[in-house]
């Protein structure tokens, strides 16, 4: 087993035991909040961390993925597993509807595409109140369950989020690591010369989409059956931006740094929160600093301390001592 190896799974263990010792139930609303928001950050950063395309869109699929998982729910009696499987294939099929006339754009037109589609999808869920209930919101969210056994705690839904997680990483860590991962970060360094190589950079744009779309559906879906209750508030263009945010400050080509930025971002308004109403200027100006400071984010700032102490470390077995210094 490898260092690395070892140093997740410690950190997966030590994640799991938190709700054995923390019994605040407002501290385990915040992790779990942390960890929806993790997926849907990982999401985006699967298309624009591994492949370079912006979007400002993925609050629409998390909004999509809430409503399609509390709707079925609560109208068609379905179970909640299931209504979650649905709210992210329908999340995936309408970022495949989307992706693929918006993937035609690139840069700043790609950016104000998905802007569009953003404020489109959220007008729709105020607008049809027949589905959306609008500006009311939808309530009534049952908790999923297992048998007898319901996740209606902080603490018991807090791990359905950290399995949740746990297998979003890994999935973003398999599509890195293979052909299909490369073939994305081609097109990201230079979509020209992977064209030229043969890389069918439109059709390999168009799936980083839908998978982005697929993890914010299934985030958006946690998130509904977490809190019980959703509203088109929820999902504005403004949480689009945080969530870019939470990937550019974590490290946008890096799965554990779209972890760690939206772990910091959703702790980070709650450390400040006592501050009332100057919180979101510290927010603001804390957010800047990190982003000017650490423009690799903090994966990019822990990499560089991590060298850092390596090259301090003694010297290996059989390395040549150095000279003494003259007198």
């Amino acid at each position: 087993m490898s260092r690395k190896t070892l140093g997740v799974g410690l950190v997966i263990v030590a994640v799991a035991l938190v709700p054995l010792v923390v019994r605040s139930d407002y501290v385990l609303n915040v992790m779990g909040l942390a960890g929806i928001y993790a997926i849907a950050v990982m999401g985006l950063g699967i298309l624009l961390g591994f492949t370079g395309q912006m979007s400002l869109a993925q609050a629409a699929f998390f909004g999509i993925g809430a409503y399609t998982s509390g709707w079925i729910t609560t109208h068609l009696g379905w179970p909640v597993w299931g209504a979650m499987a649905l709210a992210v294939v329908m999340s995936a099929l309408i970022g495949l509807v989307v992706g693929y006339p918006c993937l035609r754009l690139s840069g700043h037109y790609l950016a104000l595409a998905t802007i569009g589609f953003g404020i489109i999808t959220q007008l729709v869920l105020i607008n049809w109140k027949d589905v959306t209930n609008g500006s009311d919101g939808m309530t009534g969210i049952p908790p999923p369950q297992i048998g007898g056994f319901v996740f209606d705690t902080y603490g018991r839904y807090y791990y359905v989020v950290l399995v949740a997680v746990i297998f979003c990483a890994y999935v973003a860590w398999r599509i890195k690591t293979t052909r299909v991962g490369r073939a994305l970060e081609a097109i990201r360094e230079n979509e020209i010369a992977a064209r030229a190589t043969g890389i069918d950079a439109t059709r390999y744009k168009i799936t980083a989409f839908v998978l982005a779309g697929a993890y914010a559906g299934l985030a958006g879906s946690l998130l509904a059956h977490d809190i019980k209750f959703i509203s088109p508030d929820s999902y504005s263009f403004d949480q689009s931006v945080v969530f870019l945010v939470m990937l550019i400050l974590g490290g946008s080509s890096s799965i554990t740094g779209a972890i760690l930025g939206a772990v910091l971002l959703t702790v980070l308004p709650e450390v400040l929160r006592p501050l009332k109403s100057s919180y979101i200027m510290v927010y603001g100006a804390a957010v800047i600093a990190m982003i000017v400071f650490m423009p690799r984010g903090l994966v990019g700032l822990l990499e560089a301390a991590r060298r850092r102490t390596a090259r301090r470390g003694p010297p290996p077995l059989g390395a040549p001592a150095p000279a003494p210094e003259a007198a």
